[in-house]
């Protein structure tokens, strides 16, 4: 009998135990960034496919004749450029637009805008940004986006207008792009598949002197 008692004993606690397991906790999903819930169905769609977007425009400039032109730019037209290194600072900018690939017939395949005045607002995750000057006019926020870039989702102003639509009000107005560093004291922001012109726009972000 003396043999039985530890095995009854372990019998009984193992009963135990077997009653008191729980299942292993689940995982939790990770939730969207704030980016994405954000983002129109159909700027979404544009991001996501920001390469062959910058691939077809840059096709389309280099059949006009552009090659030397986009060349001399150096990493701005380059895809592949991000350097990352974390928020673009606050602060004035002198900005250009360069315009590749024509949306419709009849319009250049490349035009080289001079700078403008843009601004950088707030600082971490909470940025705005506002292209200050010229005849077509961007305003918006600023996401986090991942190591190589941040992710802009803004509207259009056009000509005289003073006042820039909300987000999401009017989608031929939605603007939606990808900022990354591409040098020392040198952005761009990457904006596929715009709605007016163009199959992508480059803006180059440098600090005001």
């Amino acid at each position: 009998m003396r043999r039985l008692l530890p095995l009854a004993a372990f019998a009984a606690t193992a009963g135990c135990t077997a009653a008191t397991t729980t299942a292993p906790p689940q995982p939790v999903a990770s939730p969207l960034p704030a980016w994405r819930s954000t983002a129109t169905e159909d700027d979404r769609l544009r991001l996501r496919n920001w390469r062959s977007s910058f691939s077809a425009a840059l096709a389309a400039a280099r059949r006009s004749g552009h090659g030397a032109a986009i060349d001399r730019e150096g990493s701005l037209l380059q895809p592949d450029s991000a350097l990352g290194g974390g928020p673009i600072p606050a602060g004035d900018y002198r900005c250009r637009v360069i315009k590749l690939g024509a949306r419709s017939q009849g319009l250049l395949d490349y035009v080289a805008y001079p700078y403008f005045r843009c601004r950088v607002g707030g600082s971490g995750t909470l940025q705005s940004f506002s292209k200050l000057t010229g005849s077509q006019r961007v305003y918006g926020r600023i996401y986090p986006g991942d190591t190589l870039r941040q992710v802009f989702l803004g509207t259009l102003v056009l000509g005289d207008e003073t006042a820039a639509m909300r987000y999401g009000a009017d989608r031929e107005r939605d603007v939606a792009g990808l900022l990354e560093r591409i040098g020392p004291a040198r952005w761009r922001m990457v904006m596929p598949r715009p709605h007016f012109e163009s199959l992508l726009d480059v803006l180059e972000l440098v600090p005001a002197q």
